[in-house]
């Protein structure tokens, strides 16, 4: 009877002690530990993305800069062929983003892509995920988004820190704009041409609008279109005649763009030799430069 209550008591220690490692190992299941993260994106979409993703790439040149600006330069793994700032992005392989190089991208295996509303499609999003790659989607309408795209990279990139001392940085050189707005000409109504013919412009709803509401102009188109880059009329630009244009210098638009439509002679910028070339870069690109590019149209609006 003793060595069978000994065997007994024997067997009882070692089930103790197996169901105390059990439960030892279920830390690992706890929130702290989970391994990925659901996010919306600023499209509305559900993206479910590593909690640390450790490799990652823009899927256009705007995003490129967005990521270079706060992700850990050895984390991107790869950039478009457009992408060409920072100069260190040149150092990185070439996906091709139109037509997109699907094959190419694989095998680089990011953990997660991202991009910018209106330069990748949502096809050719939705064909990279069923590769298994997370395509996550930031928009940019004002100065405020980039800002807040920053943000939102540093906390699913967990570099919350670098991010906030960037757009802090960001946010007082704005301030400064915001204070010498007086010392520029008022209420400019400024025309943004980006394609001669047929004239293509940044419309309204573009970061262009905001950008100039820093230095106290105004887009000189004065409505939303349905395009965010709408096709203008000779007629409409007429009656728009607007004090400004960007996109080109004087003399070359003078041969080239009033060449094609001579009586657009008649508007104020053509007659007041008010037409400016600006870096297509900083206009095209929303970004962490726009403070460069606000500074690049203070400089034209003086």
């Amino acid at each position: 009877m003793t060595f069978s209550r000994t065997l007994s008591a024997l067997l009882s220690s070692v089930l103790l002690c197996l169901f105390l490692a059990a439960c030892e190992s279920k830390p690992a299941k706890e929130p702290n530990q989970k391994t990925s993260q659901t996010l919306k994106d600023d499209l509305g979409r559900s993206v479910t993305l590593p909690t640390h993703p450790k490799r990652v790439m823009g899927l256009d040149a705007a995003m490129t800069e967005m990521l270079f600006a706060v992700a850990d330069t050895a984390s991107i793994i790869g950039r478009t062929q457009n992408c060409d700032f920072p100069a260190v992005a040149l150092t990185k392989p070439v996906v091709n983003n139109y037509p997109m190089d699907y094959e190419r991208l694989l095998t680089l295996k990011p953990d997660a892509v991202f991009a910018t509303e209106g330069i990748i499609s949502l096809e050719v999003a939705a064909q990279i995920q069923k590769m298994g790659i997370p395509v996550y989607f930031q928009a940019f309408d004002s100065v405020s988004d980039v800002l807040r795209g920053l943000q939102d990279l540093g906390r699913i990139l967990q570099r919350d820190k670098e991010a906030k001392t960037l757009v802090n940085s960001l946010q007082q050189k704005l301030q400064a704009f915001s204070r010498d707005t007086a010392q520029l000409q008022e209420h400019a109504k400024v025309l943004a041409i980006i394609w001669k013919d047929p004239i293509y412009v940044f419309g309204r709803n573009t970061i262009f609008t905001d950008k100039l509401r820093y230095l106290g102009a105004d887009n000189a188109v004065p409505v939303v279109m349905a395009q965010q880059s709408p096709a203008l009329t000779r007629e409409y630009i007429l009656q728009l005649n607007p004090d400004v244009i960007v996109g080109g210098t004087f003399e070359k638009y003078d041969k080239e763009f009033f060449s094609l439509y001579p009586e657009l002679k008649r508007i104020k910028a053509y007659q007041n030799k008010r037409i400016y070339e600006v870096t297509d870069d900083l206009m095209s690109r929303p970004g962490p430069r726009v403070v460069e590019s606000i500074q690049e149209l203070k400089q034209v609006l003086r």
